[in-house]
């Protein structure tokens, strides 16, 4: 069958999964939140392992066979990520898709996410889909569609936006989700639980002082380790908390995994649509000096820090096996600090910070 976003959400939360999701459309946030929705929730019920398939150039159609017949090693469901960016499958594709869609193997759920979407790229494989499971069509936001959006999305971050803050928002922004959602966060780290006026959302976008955390992210991608680290050392003495200023070095490490796992990176800047596009420029230059696991070796850096902070580091259960807890708060901030330092120099390309990591 054919639904909405709001209906698919409603649907996750029921007792079952279907055999196979289409999840389509040219907002590239939009279908990433379904499809990461549809993830977690299949985790939730015991879908643990899951086998990624990027259809680009040259892919080979056989693979979405092989998967359906091969057994589970690990787990008693599964889930198959389809990635199909174009969302043109092809002739043979097109095939293999009405094929697995006739008779979709037990335990498994399929998933295939596309960048791209019209009524164009309907046919018998869509057609198909729908009998054996459910597509969702994700078409942009109207214009005045957008002020609705900003302020659900505000409230979900514990942001009460007033009337003319959206209103102002949503012109800034332009269309442009990944560039709301970006805005929204920033102004949740900066006015959590508060209420943002008009004056209150000029004056945090103005007030570039304000936005370190955004530039010490920026500042590290850049390679700029000495302005980074010094952004660092001022947070510190400002009394800022490690945890909130994580989550947005989380936010910018993970686009760069996904950037550098992307067969394309053009496409797959278009997908991410960095705002401001002039950073686009810095991203790239991150990529070529880094490869994928360079990125993976920063996030696993970042959630040891993450554990650092919160006392889930690997010194409690040594304390709990003595049978005493000191009070380590002091140690775990000033730890959390010097391991964050460590992460932030080698975001920014320092040999010496990325050798550390490695050994970490």
């Amino acid at each position: 069958m054919s639904t909405t976003l709001a209906a698919l959400r409603r649907q996750l939360a029921g007792p079952g999964l279907k055999p196979v999701y289409l999840i389509a459309g040219a907002e590239p946030l939009l279908v990433i939140e379904a499809a990461d929705a549809l993830r977690a929730r299949a985790k939730e019920l015991g879908y643990l392992e899951r086998e990624v398939l990027d259809v680009e150039a040259g892919f080979d159609w056989n693979r979405l066979g092989d998967a359906a017949r091969s057994m589970s090693l690990f787990a008693s469901r599964r889930l198959i990520d389809l990635r199909l960016p174009s969302g043109r499958p092809g002739k043979d594709g097109a095939a293999a898709l009405v094929d697995y869609c006739a008779v979709p193997p037990p335990d498994t759920v399929l998933l295939v996410t596309a960048n791209d979407w019209s009524r164009k790229h309907e046919g018998a494989w869509t057609a198909a889909v729908e009998r054996a499971g459910v597509l969702v069509a994700v078409w942009p936001l109207k214009r005045e569609e957008l002020p609705d959006w900003i302020g659900a999305r505000a409230a979900s971050r514990g942001l009460r936006l007033s009337t003319e803050a959206i209103a102002l928002l949503a012109d800034r922004v332009e269309g442009n989700l990944l560039a709301a959602a970006q805005e929204i966060d920033k102004l949740a780290l900066l006015h959590a639980g508060q209420a943002v006026d008009a004056d209150t959302l000029e004056a945090s976008v103005a007030d570039d002082a304000r936005y370190d955390v955004f530039r010490l992210a920026d500042a590290a991608i850049a390679g700029d380790a000495a302005r980074a680290l010094h952004i660092v050392a001022g947070l510190r003495a400002e009394g800022e908390e490690l945890v909130p200023l994580l989550g947005w070095l989380l936010t910018q490490l993970r686009i760069l995994l996904r950037l550098a796992s992307a067969p394309n990176v053009d496409a797959a800047l278009r997908s991410e649509r960095i705002w401001p596009q002039a950073r686009e420029g810095v991203f790239r230059r991150a990529l070529k000096n880094s490869d994928r696991s360079h990125w993976e070796r920063c996030l696993e850096q970042a959630g040891r820090i993450d554990r650092i902070v919160k006392g889930r580091d690997e010194l409690q259960p040594i304390y709990a096996a003595l049978g005493k807890l000191p009070d380590l708060t002091a140690w775990r901030e000033a730890n959390g600090w010097r391991e964050l330092e460590r992460l932030v120099a080698a975001i920014a390309g320092t040999r010496r910070a990325a050798f550390l990591l490695e050994r970490a």
